[in-house]
């Protein structure tokens, strides 16, 4: 296996703060999951370590004063990292045999957005999706994606790089987070490696604000997994966060999975509104989920049962 090209990620602890970080600190939130999935109880511990693993990476950033956007990205390149998860290295193979990788990124503060999908040789997709924030275009598709990539400083890989053999998934799933940061900014973000056996060129939930995330400050974020055609039919990042401008997440989420069933799939949703308040919820088998935030400690789950709703609400 060829080692992959290495670049900075865009924040590390010397990166200089905004000067609003000087004011009285506000609290942070932070939520990750692994996706929507049937997790067999062996896997179970892998799955709790990854997370509470891509929470850190997110948590040292928000509580440092760092931006929600830099610490969902460094989130989910953790998850990427991980091959427990099926994003970046982790990645499955479509009908034809290749990786086909999406992910994307949204910016609450401006709703600026950046996605990548159907690319095979990032070795980080959601970097080279914040990469993107800047830029008119939303989604860069395939070979324009890689292009973007190489042409910004982005990680390449050989496709093989980032296949991991796991006997009978269906990588049906996607990683994501979504972040609350100290100066009252939100972020979201999503990364997945493909659908197993899925048709060339074949473009999930993942990479559309809208369907598989979606950040505004003004009522929160939100990052979904599932079953990509049926979240995408349903509009449901987009149906959760109009539910968020009304009631608590938790009821936001009851009610986008009522509206799910009438489309059918199965989904996993994390949320984090305005006011810094977490919600999760999911009717696949299992969704493997941690959270934290400024004053309380870090925890993981594999089922939403596991999580009183007091002691993150």
């Amino acid at each position: 296996m060829s080692p992959p090209l290495k670049i900075s990620p865009c924040w590390n602890s010397e990166t200089p703060l905004p000067e609003s970080s000087r004011e009285t600190p506000r609290s942070w939130s932070i939520i990750v999951h692994g996706g929507a999935k049937a997790i067999t109880p062996e896997q179970e511990e892998a799955h709790r370590s990854g997370c509470l693993l891509a929470l850190s990476a997110g948590s040292a950033i928000l509580e440092a004063g760092g931006s929600a956007v830099d610490a969902v990205e460094m989130a989910i390149r953790a998850l990427e990292d991980d091959p427990t998860f099926n994003a970046g290295y982790g990645a499955v193979l479509n009908a034809r045999g290749e990786v086909e990788c999406d992910a994307a990124i949204m910016d609450g503060s401006d709703l600026s957005v950046g996605g990548v999908a159907a690319v095979s040789t990032l070795r980080h997709p959601i970097s080279v999706a914040a990469a993107m924030l800047a830029e008119t275009p939303v989604l860069l598709v395939g070979r324009g994606a890689e292009c973007f990539a190489r042409d910004h400083g982005g990680e390449l890989c050989a496709p093989s790089d980032l296949v991991v053999a796991r006997p009978g998934d269906r990588g049906c799933d996607t990683v994501g987070c979504v972040a609350l940061d100290r100066h009252g900014h939100v972020a979201a973000g999503t990364s997945t490696g493909g659908l197993a056996g899925s048709p060339q060129g074949r473009v999930g939930d993942s990479p559309l604000p809208g369907c598989g995330l979606y950040a505004d400050d003004a009522v929160g974020a939100v990052s979904l997994s599932g079953d990509g055609e049926s979240l995408i039919r349903a509009t449901l990042a987009a149906r959760l966060i109009h539910s968020l401008e009304a009631v608590a997440p938790d009821a936001a989420i009851d009610l986008c999975l009522a509206r799910l069933a009438e489309v059918g799939g199965k989904a996993g949703l994390i949320v984090i509104d305005a006011d810094g308040r977490v919600g999760w919820g999911h009717n696949s088998p299992q969704f493997a989920v941690a959270h934290a935030a400024s004053g309380r400690a870090a925890r993981a789950f594999i089922e939403r049962a596991q999580d009183a709703p007091g002691d993150f609400a």
